[in-house]
């Protein structure tokens, strides 16, 4: 309960224990277990890190003529972004606080883009593999896009171009790839989707995300990274985060565009109101300068050559997991995984007792409901910490999926599986109450929960999430 309204005010310790002990239930990042999430940087990073922050905590970004240091250290991380996607010097872009907030200004520009353009457009659509991240059905469902979705390739999850060119009609304004997509690690066909973009004469989007700060490295490294940023002709724009496997604080993205031209569709500016005059080049208007100074720290500190040796670790650790699932019996690993992002399934072996057999054993692994041609599988993204705790993951998973070989799936459900078809808002509370799962509290077991969201439509399991989530916060 907080003591705001308490007369007497609460010492800054007991705030501070207070603090400690809400941590206690989090994820224990620190442990190196944790394979989502969390992507941990070395301890002297961390350190410069966390002192760039607080020494920019109050800056304001709001503005780049009052406060010039965050005009320069963020043209500073975009060239170090540009150069990273092998852009040019008509390239342009702008420092995000997240993916979702970088794949959203590409919307937007695509989409103001086009209403320049091709005002004969009245219902935009973009082209996407169902594999595309969540965050561009989110934007389009806040910009009011289409989103015509196309399936993949069940043995590798990739698109095939031509249902891309299927898709395309009068009101397409953008093709969609990845590199990689999340779910399954594997890089679409950038080369391809590109040139198509630009025999449409339509823009192309590569969702770099996960893959910016990783890829050019493992290139780097020797190993076979298909082309996919502005060096293929056709890519129009890029997004690419920071606080993935570039290791530095939460939120740090960036949005890249190949001309600078295209990136004035991403700005926004409001002069119709009695106030001071607006013009912001992201989604925020104020926020703070910690997350931008202390990404600049950490490239800085870090440089190419360090990247790289995170990456060498961590493709090694990724070759050992592969090797290990894919020569057991049980699992079956998921297309083919170019970087440190690793999905497997299984046919044999309950997946959900799985996560919860390695959650005893320390570990956190990320559960992926089955959609379309994807089954069910657990997703591994593994990062610098979990490094020097491989082998040891290995050993507990394959002692883990050993314990369960004997075991038959457990697929029951507290109802029969045609409920689900007919379930409503009030039913889901009823089924909440009859879980035991109280609002305004995260359950400490969600093994039947997840049980329940897996047997569920896409449709039906969105509704059970919406009053799931619309509980869990005041």
């Amino acid at each position: 309960m907080s003591t705001f309204f308490d007369a007497n005010r609460p010492t800054v310790s007991h705030i501070e224990q207070q603090l400690k002990e809400l941590k206690t239930n989090d994820l224990p990042w620190k442990s190196g277990k944790v394979l989502a999430y969390v992507y941990e940087p070395d301890p002297v990073a961390y350190a410069l890190i966390q002192k760039a922050y607080m020494m920019f905590l109050t800056e304001n970004g709001l503005d780049p003529t009052a406060f010039s240091s965050l005009l320069k250290m963020e043209q500073d991380v975009i060239d170090i972004a540009i150069n990273l996607m092998n852009g040019d010097e008509e390239c342009a872009g702008n420092f995000t606080f997240g993916g979702t907030e970088s794949i959203m200004l590409a919307i937007k520009t695509a989409r103001d883009y086009n209403r320049d353009k091709n005002p004969n457009i009245k219902k935009p659509n973009i082209v996407l593999p169902v594999t595309a991240h969540a965050a561009f059905f989110k934007a389009c469902h806040y910009l009011d896009v289409e989103t015509k979705v196309i399936p993949v390739d069940e043995k590798n999850f990739t698109p095939k171009i031509l249902n891309y060119q299927k898709s395309i009609d009068e009101n397409t304004i953008l093709l969609v790839g990845s590199s990689p997509s999340y779910a399954h690690g594997v890089i679409d066909p950038i080369e391809e989707i590109a040139a198509l973009a630009k025999e449409k004469n339509l823009l192309c989007h590569v969702d770099a995300c996960v893959g910016g700060m990783y890829l050019p490295f493992a290139k780097k490294l020797g190993y076979d990274i298909p082309a996919f940023d502005f060096s293929v002709e056709g890519v129009t724009s890029i997004s690419m985060d920071f606080h993935k496997y570039g290791y530095t604080a939460k939120g740090a993205s960036c949005i890249l565009h190949k001309r600078k031209e295209l990136r004035k569709y991403q700005l926004y500016t409001c002069s119709e109101w009695s106030g001071y005059s607006i013009v912001n080049p992201t989604v925020l208007s104020s926020k703070t300068g910690g997350s931008l100074a202390a990404c600049w720290a950490n490239l800085n500190y870090m440089g190419f050559v360090g990247f790289q040796n995170i990456v060498e670790g961590t493709q090694a650790a990724k070759t050992k997991v592969e090797k290990a699932i894919s020569e057991n019996d049980y699992l079956n690993l998921l297309g083919t995984p170019i970087m440190n992002m690793i999905a497997f399934s299984s046919n044999k072996i309950d997946l959900f007792a799985l996560v919860a057999k390695m959650k005893e054993l320390g570990w956190y692994i990320q559960l992926q409901f089955k959609h379309g041609i994807s089954p069910t599988n657990i997703h591994l993204s593994i990062n610098r910490a979990n490094v020097e705790h491989i082998d040891t993951f290995i050993k507990d998973l394959l002692f883990s999926v050993n314990e369960l070989s004997n075991n038959t799936i457990d697929s029951s459900l507290p109802f029969p599986t045609e409920f689900l078809d007919n379930l409503t808002p009030e039913m889901v509370q009823q089924l909440k109450s009859g879980l035991g799962i109280s609002d305004g509290e995260a359950p400490g077991d969600l093994t039947l929960v997840n049980r329940i969201l897996d047997a569920a439509s896409p449709e039906i399991r969105d509704m059970i999430l919406k009053e799931f989530v619309n509980g869990l916060f005041r």
